[in-house]
């Protein structure tokens, strides 16, 4: 473990990175892909020649966006956390992947054990015509959907619940049983036509839980499903009674809460 950074051997750093999906394997780093953890251990690489490895909150899939990731990392030496931010930013070009903030943490801040929440967009675009300005940022459907259909599917969905239903077989956590705490469903007038943004809050999400979701509520929305088929599925605790699951292309990580925000202010 790293020491504190009060005149100790390897000072921790708190990086709020933000990042577009599109080039990417997802955040874990990859032998043979690019990957968005492997770009900020490179970058870091130039500033201090070592191997780096560092931590987030979540590990975003392919092609899934953050807004509001949030890593740490372990460095030989006292930076100043906002020269410390310039320099990976520097040298993280080309990648789109920016250090929106660099925060000094003690050495028992974690970015993913310290969390206690984390909060998702997903963004779906209804209209006929393709994606051009938009593409590869939202997922687009190509008919109108019934919004209070998908909130009345998605209130069954609040609270405490087995999320077997919803949850990717190749998921690693130990148990199915979470927390929703939230699911906002709005109709917006975006800039390409009309989007439903889904918004998540939750402590901690499975795999492909948010994607399984918002692909399960599209087929309410479409008519396909009534919304009482939400509360059918979730009882199920079986990955067949999912809806689609839905691309990575609209889903954004946008922010991550601790008890002690070390962004706060900045």
């Amino acid at each position: 473990m790293a020491a504190s950074r009060y005149g100790a051997d390897m000072p921790r750093y708190a990086l709020l990175v933000e990042y577009d999906g599109r080039p990417f394997a997802g955040w874990q780093r990859q032998a043979d892909q690019p990957s968005v953890q492997g770009a900020i251990e490179a970058a870091l690489a130039r500033l201090e020649p070592r191997e780096h490895t560092i931590a987030a909150a979540g590990r975003t899939d392919a092609g899934v966006h953050g807004r509001g990731q949030v890593a740490h990392c372990d460095m030989d030496k006292e930076w100043d956390p906002f020269r410390l931010g310039e320099a990976l930013n520097y040298h993280l070009k080309p990648a789109p992947v920016a250090i929106r903030a660099c925060a000094a943490v003690d050495d028992e801040w974690h970015a993913r054990f310290s969390a206690v929440e984390r909060r998702y967009l997903f963004r779906l675009l209804t209209r006929r015509a393709p994606c051009t300005l938009e593409a590869g940022q939202v997922w687009r459907v190509n008919h109108e959907l019934d919004v209070e259909a998908m909130r009345e599917g998605g209130k069954h969905l609040i609270g405490l619940h087995d999320f077997t239903t919803f949850r990717s077989v190749m998921c690693q956590s130990k148990s199915p049983v979470k927390t929703l705490d939230e699911i906002k469903i709005d109709l917006v007038d975006g800039l390409a036509g009309p989007e439903i943004q889904f918004r998540l809050r939750a402590r901690s999400f499975l795999h492909n839980q948010v994607r399984s979701i918002v692909g399960s509520l599209e087929r309410v929305g479409a008519g396909a499903w009534e919304p009482i088929r939400m509360k059918e599925a979730l009882e199920a605790c079986d990955r067949s009674a999912c809806g689609p699951v839905c691309p990575g292309d609209g889903l954004y990580l946008t922010g991550v809460g601790y008890p002690d925000d070390p962004f706060a202010g900045m």
